[in-house]
């Protein structure tokens, strides 16, 4: 999927309130940009799909969670 259809889905996503689409989605643009290797910004996009998927009590978030942690950018938590 280009980054332009990704940015509507995650703009109607939003305006929908559709969690789990947005946590595939978030995860999706993550994994886009770490092909493009843009670390910053794939963890930007991690955080989000995480954050999520916490508050929907998604089981995603402890892949996510393990993801940022591999990165430095969160403590592993227990699920």
């Amino acid at each position: 999927m280009d980054q332009d259809a990704l940015d509507k889905q995650l703009l109607q996503a939003h305006a929908d309130n559709d969690v789990p689409a947005l946590i595939c989605l978030y995860h999706e643009a993550a994994n886009q940009a770490e092909q493009r290797q843009d670390h910053d910004a794939a963890c930007f996009y991690l955080t989000h799909a995480f954050v999520f998927a916490l508050e929907y009590g998604a089981p995603e978030a402890d892949e996510l969670n393990q993801k940022l942690f591999e990165r430095g950018r969160a403590h592993r938590l227990e699920f």
